[in-house]
């Protein structure tokens, strides 16, 4: 297992390599200077040079992108060109609701999918099955956007339950922090479910009609037990897979959710700074959320090896 990881680990490195270069050049070539967007049209021409010269955005491509990964190879990701603040500073203030987020809408997905996906297989073509398939259908066709303005209409708005925008800690502040994430984790969640869902569904149903399970149920064994002993673990892998990558969507923060919810994560930071062509924040960001992407694909490398030990072994 040792092996593994440090294999896995040795090949991100090709990969944050190739994942900083392309940021650095798709932001840097995006239309706009981050001089013209700090500064009035009325500054004068030599304050904005003197100004370029400083942030070193006078030099060549190749240089710039030298001098910002020499930084990172110190651990320093630069400075927002916005509020001159360190990057790992601005990031840190945003990464705690995102990470609260991602980790509410993870949980609420998982209690709704996890019992909804075993008895659409187990009951199939049933009317639990239809209302499973039903959910996944809706919960997959319907854009994040929508379903976010449906939950502050009907829990906000008609009914007065949770509040409709803005974030408290829950760390801090209780309760109140909690409810504060409520609607933004349901609407991240469910989508999630829905795929969670269809991926169980679809994966139990292939497992159920193997041989293995024809023998434990020839042995006496009841449904129940066959689910949970041998079709259930054998079906996670996909299912696993699905969970890994979304983590990683979540913790770089879903943008329109945090935008509609007005919460201070990470995706709106990102895209803030896109707006501002604040090269340094953006290159920062992205190069985070790719370690967050790397990080959760490793888990999920380790966890094939935990529930299928063939894996482990080859």
């Amino acid at each position: 297992m040792g092996r593994l990881v440090l294999r896995r680990l040795l090949a991100t490195v090709p990969v944050l390599l190739l994942v900083t270069a392309g940021v650095f050049a798709l932001i840097h070539l995006t239309p706009g200077d981050p001089v013209d967007v700090m500064m009035a049209e009325s500054v004068d021409d030599s304050v904005k040079t003197t100004l370029r010269r400083q942030l070193g955005l006078d030099q060549p491509l190749y240089l710039q992108y030298a001098a910002w990964m020499g930084k990172l190879l110190r651990g320093d990701l630069g400075r927002s060109i916005r509020n001159g603040e360190p990057v790992i500073e601005n990031v840190g203030r945003r990464i705690r609701p995102s990470l609260q987020l991602a980790a509410l809408a993870m949980a609420i997905s998982l209690v709704v999918a996890t019992p909804l996906g075993i008895l659409s297989a187990a009951r199939r073509n049933t009317s639990v099955d239809r209302f499973g398939t039903t959910f996944a259908l809706f919960g997959i066709c319907m854009p994040n956007f929508l379903l976010a303005l449906l939950l502050i209409f009907f829990f906000g708005v008609k009914l007065r339950w949770l509040p409709i925008s803005g974030y408290l800690d829950p760390f801090e502040e209780g309760l109140p922090g909690l409810r504060s994430l409520v609607l933004p984790a349901l609407t991240l969640g469910l989508a999630l479910a829905a795929v969670v869902t269809r991926t169980l569904r679809s994966s139990m149903l292939d497992a159920l009609s193997e041989d293995y399970v024809r023998t434990a149920r020839a042995k006496g064994l009841s449904e129940s037990r066959v689910i949970r002993g041998h079709v259930l673990k054998n079906a996670l892998i996909p299912v696993v897979t699905v969970l890994g990558l979304q983590l990683g969507t979540l913790i770089g923060g879903a943008v329109i959710t945090e935008y509609v919810f007005a919460l201070p994560g990470v995706g709106r930071l990102v895209v803030d700074a896109v707006f501002a062509r604040d090269y340094p924040l953006v290159q920062g960001v992205v190069l985070l959320i790719a370690i967050g992407f790397i990080l959760s694909n490793l888990a999920v490398d380790l966890l094939y090896g935990w529930i299928d030990p063939r894996i482990r072994h080859r």
